[in-house]
């Protein structure tokens, strides 16, 4: 009797379960569907839906073979799935099925990958590590959003089943973080590394120097940061990154595949040079140190030899600390500088910079001199900059010069979004996010061959930067579209259809806890969908 009393009351509780339903017009919820193989940024460079998706369980391994490269890349990914699934998945050589990582010969470049999903599992193949981590990018994407939370979330963690295939239009897909202006941690820059890591961005551009602040020790120049390191804009305490530090940011940078290209601008923006070394100042007297935002009032003494000692010696330690190819020597806003001196600086200082084995990158302006064989420029210029500015960039580039194309006026992240953006510069105007998206690097400059683009890079300018939220509100939601422009087709891109896709975003940057603009061009409430 007392079993029949209790299936009564089930019955009826259920009966008013379904019958508010029926007055709400409340639903069932529906089944979970994975994220179409299509919704990713960068947009692949093709797509083959089909088939069943896959399901990661409690079971799955992530396979690997025996390089050591191809085991590191399973490691982080089961170091980002792990706390949302809370599944053990072991990294393993063992096995069948679950997520499988391979190095193989194929069409896939330095940095391209196949991802193939169905019901028995995930493979991700690639010719090089770096295709395979930016594969896993991929995938991590294709998962829900909470897969990037720290703690344990409800799933089901699918996979769209399906075919992707997928190379990088440009091989430069940069971003810059200027840490003279104001100083940035260790580990506040390992956070923006990640951040870069999951739109598949491969350089990173540190701003080392500049007339606010020093931020690379010296050994043969020691007071460079313990004196010019010493304070930031606005005053602060500014900091300085010891040998240790600096390795320490390269190493982790190549652990999520990023080749650090560090910047010493010179001869301008060089009052913290100027201010720690009087020799370093034409009539020998080192001026106060800066700490406010106005550019083009200093310049290192091109008529003295103790400038390129000085030159050599940081160069030469500086490119014995990095292991990638390239070490910028900036060269604009030298408007202290005659063009005589200019030019006579810049013949000097290149030679040193292949010297110590690396090759020459430069702002733009470095080509009103003779840039080196082999050189590249980064123009920075504005859709409104002069005709003869452009023409001589125009003209480097047909003689063999490459350009790395980061349009102020499109992808400085530093630019407000709107007059009432509370960060930020408007020098350049206000960029908004489909502004920062809707261009073409490779029709960019009319007359540049294009093989002469090398890719494209988005600037992050501290003067009013002083936290990683302060960074992310000003990159996201504008950096993930710079990536496409640097990774993806130029049939591809379509800010309509790239505008959903970008509003699905929002939910992994809350998951992340990323700090982000909510730009009214947008439909982030929609979800993309």
């Amino acid at each position: 009797m007392r079993q029949h009393r209790r299936t009564l009351r089930l019955l009826g509780s259920l009966l008013l379960v379904a019958m508010a339903a029926s007055v709400t017009g409340a639903a069932p919820a529906p089944a979970a569907s994975p994220t179409p193989l299509d919704r990713v940024i960068p947009a692949p460079a093709s797509v083959a839906p089909g088939g069943s998706p896959y399901r990661i369980t409690r079971g799955t391994h992530i396979r690997v073979d025996g390089s050591r490269e191809t085991r590191g890349v399973g490691e982080y990914l089961a170091k980002i799935l792990r706390p949302s699934t809370g599944y053990r998945l072991p990294v393993t050589a063992q096995g069948a099925g679950g997520i499988r990582l391979r190095l193989a010969e194929g069409p896939f470049g330095a940095e391209g990958y196949r991802l193939d999903s169905g019901r028995g599992g995930v493979t991700i193949t690639a010719a090089r590590p770096a295709g395979l981590f930016h594969g896993v990018q991929t995938l991590r994407q294709l998962l829900p959003a909470a897969v990037d939370k720290d703690s344990v979330q409800p799933g089901p963690w699918l996979v769209a089943g399906g075919t992707i295939k997928d190379t990088p239009r440009y091989g430069w897909r940069g971003a810059m973080l200027d840490v003279s202006r104001h100083f940035f941690t260790v580990e506040q820059v390992k956070r923006y590394i990640d951040q870069l890591a999951l739109y598949k961005i491969n350089k990173l551009h540190l701003h080392l120097s500049d007339d606010q602040g020093w931020r690379i020790a010296i050994d043969s120049w020691p007071r460079l940061a313990t004196y010019g390191g010493s304070t930031e804009v606005g005053g602060g305490p500014g900091g300085f990154y010891t040998k240790a530090d600096y390795r320490e940011i390269v190493r982790y940078a190549s652990s999520r595949y990023l080749e650090v290209v560090p910047e010493i601008d010179m001869p301008g923006h060089t009052n913290a040079a100027l201010a720690s070394y009087a020799e370093l100042n034409c009539d020998g007297v080192a001026p106060p140190l800066y700490t406010g935002t106005e550019v083009g009032f200093s310049s290192l003494c091109a008529g003295k030899d103790i400038t390129y000692d000085f030159v050599d010696d940081v160069i030469r330690e500086l490119a014995a600390l990095t292991p990638g190819r390239y070490l910028h020597i900036g060269g604009d806003e030298a408007h202290s500088t005659s063009h005589e001196d200019y030019v006579k600086f810049m013949d000097r200082v290149q030679p040193i910079v292949a010297k110590y084995g690396k090759t020459v990158v430069g702002w733009h302006q470095l080509t009103g001199a003779t840039p080196a064989k082999g050189a590249l420029a980064q123009y920075w210029g504005l859709d409104g900059t002069s005709a003869e500015e452009k023409a001589r960039v125009v003209k480097a580039a047909q003689g063999g010069t490459g350009l790395i194309l980061s349009p102020a006026d499109r992808v400085y992240l530093d630019m407000k979004y709107t007059k009432d953006t509370p960060l930020g510069l408007s020098w350049a105007g206000y960029v908004e996010v489909k502004r920062s998206y809707d261009w073409d690097p490779g029709a960019y400059l009319p007359g540049v061959p294009g093989g002469a683009v090398r890719g494209v890079e988005a600037p992050m300018w501290s003067e009013t930067l002083e936290n990683s939220g302060h960074v992310e509100f000003m990159a996201f939601p504008r950096l993930p579209g710079v990536a496409e422009l640097g990774w993806s087709s130029a049939a591809s891109h379509d800010w309509e259809r790239y505008k959903g896709r970008l509003a699905a975003q929002a939910e992994r940057w809350d998951a992340l806890g990323i700090e982000w603009y909510r730009s009214p061009q947008v439909p982030w409430g929609a979800g993309g969908r």
